[in-house]
């Protein structure tokens, strides 16, 4: 029996790959999928091309799985990313088609058809394979998934022997890996009824860039700040502000939306941003999503069970770490 502790989304995705490989999984977690989890306050955007503006190469080419995978199990959404700036910031989108790729280069009048609540933009990119999802409609399908194998959340281990254990407990194994920082995230839910953006629009903005996700009946989240820190305290007044001004910034009406919840918390990282796999003794780590969680949990999860089941090391194990 292999136990897994944690079901955020990498416990949850880890052992839906297992289980499908014919694993025997227990799956731990005292609180399970909530407010708890990063993966709660996710954006849930599978935007690999995008993410690779500031991120290494796998982040590109694995997170490429992302997309089909989730469609087994939940509603993605595949309307594509959009990115814009204001004229000021034009020098900002230039640097991010550079350091892009799978995008088409889209005009005012473009932007207008795909998005005509979005107003005063002379240019932008599209990158129409890209897709998001609903992060916690996404958590209950996969725990929805599970339980229909018989795999519930246990809120502890049960008193049968595990052969191996896997931790993906995110930033609570810090202690356990010695490299592993948190980095803060910060974002607000807030309804906008007058707002009607059927997309993830990212706006290049000289302090915060921006990106907001529909949720569907005029909610959006919105997010996120990034700050080298393990403290999850409260929303700080300048993130805030910063966040909704940039919200404003994109357009107006946003200045007139409800906040409907603020989230706080802390990702787990290692130093180069990219998830590892790590096996000490009986225990196999898996971490370090940072801000891809949804984009490469999936790709995480094959890595554990291509280590687990078939004694493959893939990309993502860290055999030399000790």
């Amino acid at each position: 029996m292999i136990r897994i502790l944690g079901a955020g989304v990498a416990g949850l995705t880890v052992a839906t790959e297992l289980a499908a490989a014919g694993a025997e999984v227990e799956l731990v977690d005292p609180k399970g999928p909530g407010a708890a989890s990063c993966s709660w306050w996710a954006g849930g955007m599978l935007a690999p091309f995008c993410e690779f503006e500031n991120a290494e190469e796998p982040v590109m080419r694995l997170g490429q799985l992302a997309k089909a995978w989730w469609a087994r199990f939940t509603e993605v959404i595949g309307a594509g990313t959009l990115v814009v700036a204001h004229r000021r910031d034009q020098a900002d989108l230039r640097r991010f088609a550079r350091r892009t790729e799978q995008f088409a280069p889209v005009t005012g009048a473009e932007i207008s058809t795909l998005e005509p609540d979005l107003v005063g933009y002379d240019s932008g990119l599209f990158f129409e394979s890209e897709a998001h999802l609903a992060p916690r409609q996404a958590l209950a399908d996969l725990v929805r998934h599970l339980d229909g194998q018989g795999i519930a959340i246990r809120p502890e281990p049960s008193a049968h022997p595990a052969e191996r254990t896997i931790d993906c407990t995110g930033f609570a194994a810090r202690e356990a890996l010695s490299d592993l920082r948190g980095v803060k995230g910060e974002m607000l839910v807030i309804r906008a009824p007058d707002v009607a953006i059927s997309r993830p629009v990212r706006l290049l903005h000289p302090r915060i860039p921006l990106y907001i996700v529909p949720r569907g009946d005029g909610v959006y989240m919105l997010g996120a700040t990034m700050i080298e820190t393990a403290d999850r305290g409260r929303i700080t007044a300048r993130s805030m502000l910063e966040l909704l001004s940039a919200a404003y910034a994109l357009n107006p009406a946003f200045g007139e939306a409800e906040v409907l919840e603020i989230g706080v918390d802390v990702r787990p990282a290692f130093p180069n941003n990219l998830p590892k796999v790590r096996a000490k003794g009986s225990t196999i780590y898996a971490n370090g999503l940072f801000r891809h969680g949804f984009l490469l949990a999936p790709a995480l999860a094959k890595a554990v069970t291509d280590l687990v089941i078939h004694n493959r090391e893939t990309e993502l194990v860290d055999a030399n770490h000790a």
